[in-house]
């Protein structure tokens, strides 16, 4: 079977309009969401160029930016390249012990929370799924609040709690509601987006408030350590974080990434998936697995971030089509891109006082988020 060049690889029927409707229990394709079929698609090689060019400039932008501006040559020189740039140990140590981690953190989430994203859209076959939306980043959030203020009262807890235990109770939080929301979203052999939707906003809310809950137990410290998870910051980025978390999203996004065939032919539906040899719950099942890892041990290193998950793949689609095998670390690159950038403003924006960067990324987002609706609905979609 000769691949088709639209689909990345993947052989999609050509069905269109109301064929393609009455043809699948999911009436409108990933590809047709938001992208109207006129749109001249990019080529992949340029495009991967220009993003890791960008990204470039960004992580540039990460390190020169703050309250102590610094010179292109003083942060090669922090970096270890033999310049005579009179670099100082505080500038050296700014670099390397505030801005660097950071900087790391910012590309590890930012492409972890992207990559969930796009494997969770092409999981459901549906634009609108989400982590943050499916309740997964709120259940994490709810189990680190947890580990925050029980930490303060059991001292085992409290000293692995930014290493081991935070991570673990994020992990086990964002399993269950996904668990939760998966079961609800399941009729018919069908996951319907209207109920994943409402479900994920039930847990979400129950979420909440389950913090709200804890923080009126917490003290102060964990009270505003508790905040931090409810807004989301990487202001707390260290190397010993960095040591957990980048084994386990590494190695969660490749894995999500090599099964980027199998979402293709998932896009057909699951009979025909598992005509073209794909074990489909083996698949839903490794891959719902990955995402709610990545997105725990995003949400423990960063707290909750939203909408980088939904927004960027759409951007890659838009731009290049919606084969997986291009989408996956496109999506990547973009959201380790995307976050950096927030990052930056969220550093910038009121400087000296920094803004919690889920508040950057909610405000980009969520018109986004509205305009996808209002696409949908136009398409005479499920809403």
């Amino acid at each position: 079977m000769d691949p088709s060049p639209r689909h990345g690889g993947s052989p999609l029927p050509q069905q269109t309009g109301r064929q393609s409707a009455a043809a699948s229990p999911h009436p409108i394709f990933l590809r047709d969401a938001i992208v109207s079929p006129a749109v001249k698609r990019l080529p992949h090689l340029p495009l991967l160029l220009a993003l890791g060019l960008a990204l470039l400039l960004a992580a540039w932008m990460a390190l020169a930016n703050g309250p102590l501006p610094l010179p292109a040559s003083k942060i090669l020189a922090a970096l270890g390249l033999p310049l005579d740039a009179d670099l100082q140990d505080y500038e050296a140590a700014t670099v390397l012990q505030l801005r660097l981690p950071r900087l790391v953190l910012a590309l590890l989430v930012g492409s972890a929370l992207a990559c969930a994203g796009a494997t969770m859209q092409g999981l459901f076959r549906n634009p609108l799924a989400e982590p943050g939306l499916a309740g997964i980043s709120g259940g994490a959030a709810l189990g680190a609040v947890g580990v925050i203020v029980l930490g303060a009262s059991l001292p085992l807890l409290a000293e692995r709690a930014s290493l081991a235990a935070l991570p673990l109770a994020a992990f086990l939080g964002g399993s269950l509601a996904a668990l939760l929301v998966a079961g609800l979203a399941r009729v018919d052999g069908h996951t319907r987006i209207g109920t994943l939707l409402l479900g994920g906003l039930a847990v979400n809310a129950v979420t909440g408030a389950g913090i709200g809950f804890l923080a009126q137990l917490a003290d102060d410290l964990a009270l505003r350590t508790a905040m931090f998870w409810m807004f989301g910051s990487l202001g707390k980025a260290g190397w010993d974080e960095i040591a957990v978390a980048a084994p386990l999203l590494v190695v969660s996004v490749a894995l999500m990434i090599r099964d980027a065939r199998a979402l293709d032919a998932l896009l057909l539906g699951e009979a025909e998936a598992s005509h073209l040899g794909v074990d489909v719950e083996a698949l839903k099942r490794r891959l719902l697995l990955l995402v709610v890892l990545s997105v725990s041990v995003a949400v423990a290193v960063s707290g909750i971030i939203g909408f980088i998950g939904l927004v960027t793949p759409h951007l890659i689609r838009l731009w290049a089509g919606p084969g997986h095998r291009f989408l996956l670390p496109a999506s990547a690159l973009l959201g380790a891109l995307l976050l950096t950038l927030a990052d930056v403003l969220a550093r910038t924006l009121l400087a000296p006082a920094e803004l919690a960067i889920g508040v950057i990324t909610t405000l980009i987002g969520g018109p986004f988020f509205l305009l996808l609706l209002l696409g949908l609905r136009r398409r005479a979609e499920l809403l």
